[in-house]
């Protein structure tokens, strides 16, 4: 759905690597004219769900995003991991982020 969204707004996207189908998380890799931002799923203090900078407020380089996200897939074998084309660096979904 995601993958769609951003198509249809001019963002797009593409699964960088496939998790499990029924209980695999999704970080999103966010880039753009300033570099990249990973963004990881949570939920805000009411339970809702977010998103999170997990690289940080500033936009990163490839290599510190690689490394963020070899790390969550170690932790997480069934995490998916989707990038996003988006020169603003906003997620071309509808989303809440911490």
């Amino acid at each position: 759905m995601a993958l769609r969204m951003g198509d249809a707004a001019g963002r797009p996207g593409t699964v960088l690597r496939k998790g499990d189908p029924d209980s695999g998380g999704i970080l999103c890799v966010l880039r753009g004219r300033e570099g990249l931002v990973a963004l990881s799923q949570t939920r805000d203090a009411m339970g809702r769900p977010a998103w999170l900078r997990a690289t940080g407020a500033a936009p990163v380089d490839d290599a510190t995003v690689d490394a963020y996200v070899a790390r969550q897939v170690k932790r997480d074998p069934d995490l998916w991991v989707l990038e996003f084309e988006t020169p603003d660096l906003l997620p071309p979904f509808e989303a809440v982020i911490l």
